[in-house]
């Protein structure tokens, strides 16, 4: 399954769109790595980047929700702190197991809930900025 950026991913704020659109980048790599045999010799580069991916655009996504007063802050906060735990549980497996299919396969799964998490907590944040500054 090729990760493709779409216009139903867009939130309308440059610098959150162009690093999900990093995002998608680097997760369609992994697939293509893995259509051509090559996934487990690039899963390093995926968790490696999703790991400074995640706590770097969480805490960009968190400072708009702050200047906003967002009320689903608390919770949001919550699923990112949870989510970056999930993959530093991914990059301790592969350390301690070696890159695995399995290990591959839940990378490609991670990655699909965030992109979950960007169709749907993600664009009712931008929907509630958007709102709140007309």
């Amino acid at each position: 399954m090729a990760f493709t950026w779409t216009k139903d991913l867009e939130t309308g704020y440059p610098l959150i769109d162009s690093e999900h659109k990093q995002l998608i980048k680097a997760a369609d790599e992994l697939v293509e790595a893995c259509a051509q045999g090559k996934g487990r010799q690039e899963i390093g580069n995926a968790v490696e980047f999703l790991s400074n991916y995640t706590k770097t655009h969480f805490a960009h996504e968190e400072d708009l929700q702050v200047k906003n007063k967002y009320p689903d802050y608390a919770a949001h906060k919550n699923w990112h702190q949870a989510y970056v735990r999930e993959i530093e549980n991914v990059a301790t497996k592969l350390k301690a197991e070696g890159a695995t299919i399995a290990l591959v396969a839940e990378v490609n799964a991670k990655v699909s809930q965030l992109i979950g998490h960007i169709k749907t907590a993600d664009l009712k944040l931008a929907q509630f900025v958007k709102n709140a500054s007309k």
